[in-house]
């Protein structure tokens, strides 16, 4: 992921660095940006800890709505649960708090798998009226089932999502999740998820007011593709994302071949390895009954990667 895959926004507010040196006249309200609190690794004489709490004193805790943590020293050795355990402790001072996207960092900094996660439901535990969770990476993450009546909006970049992970996200009560957006990787960077671990979410009885839905980055992607053809999930859903994996013309044959999807608004099937006849089939299928469909992408196969040289945008 290179520096433009940095989060620009949060909760629809705009990104912007918190720093400590600004004038503070300078400064946005509070509430007026998402506040990314990170540190330069190669900088030992300012810890995250200090930073944060240099943040917590220069900007009116009680207005932030939205904290994007950013690099909290060398990730790769510290986890997640540094930061998250700091900011869970000024819960009491975060009281506006509604979003929190863990681990915005980007290759320059660390690849995607270098990132050390943890148990993330600490956040959701410590902000019951929190409403939006982002995190990225899928090592060592831990989403043990949690009970939230808030949480509209969930979603989890990873390289390789574990198994044990997603079976926590769907175990557990979200009663207002509006969207999940679940990035599934390869199994050589963890992600042991198969189709079948995917049933309860496809059954469409998890989650019942959730409208947008992404199962992207797959290797596994031809195969998704064939379960959402029949998922009584999809007549629920206003947007799906099945972009970024493996995706060729099996898959998106299936697609067509299965329940009508003219209900869509939006179908993103962006970086994927479907032949040109078949992305003209894909469009002249939907876009006449307005669905906008995103074709960008096509990627061509490696010699040499796997049986059918296909990859996924974000793997390491």
């Amino acid at each position: 992921m290179s520096d433009a895959d940095r989060l620009h926004e949060l909760l629809g507010l705009p990104a912007v660095e918190f720093q400590r040196e600004a004038e503070e006249a300078t400064r946005p309200p509070a509430g007026a940006v998402a506040w990314r609190v990170s540190v330069d690794p190669y900088d030992g004489d300012v810890a995250w800890e200090a930073e944060f709490e240099a943040f917590l004193e220069a900007v009116d805790p009680s207005g932030v709505e939205a904290l994007i943590i950013g690099q909290w020293g060398e990730s790769y050795e510290e986890t997640s649960a540094y930061p998250i355990g700091l900011v869970v402790a000024a819960a009491d001072r975060l009281t506006s708090l509604r979003a929190v996207f863990v681990g915005d960092l980007v290759a320059e900094e660390a690849e995607i798998s270098w990132i050390e996660q943890s148990d993330v439901t600490a956040l959701l535990t410590a902000f019951p009226q929190l409403t939006h969770l982002g995190v990225r990476g899928g090592t060592g993450l831990t989403f043990p089932p949690v009970k939230h009546d808030s949480l509209r909006g969930l979603v989890i970049e990873s390289g390789g999502l574990p198994a044990e992970a997603l079976r926590g996200v769907l175990d557990s009560e979200l009663p207002a999740l509006e969207s999940l957006d679940l990035w599934l990787g390869v199994s050589s960077y963890g992600g042991d998820v198969v189709v079948p671990d995917l049933a309860p979410l496809l059954a469409g009885t998890r989650f019942p007011r959730l409208s947008h839905l992404g199962l992207r980055n797959s290797e596994l992607q031809n195969e998704i593709a064939s379960a959402i053809a029949s998922a009584p999930v999809v007549a629920q859903l206003r947007t799906l994302d099945l972009s970024n994996g493996t995706l060729g013309d099996e898959g998106a044959t299936a697609l067509l071949e299965g329940q009508p999807l003219t209900h869509l608004t939006s179908l993103d099937l962006h970086h994927h390895f479907l032949t040109e006849p078949m992305e003209r089939r894909v469009a002249e299928a939907l876009e006449p009954h307005g669905v906008s469909v995103d074709l960008s992408g096509r990627s061509e196969p490696w010699d040499g990667l796997g049986p059918e040289g296909r990859y996924t945008a974000v793997a390491e």
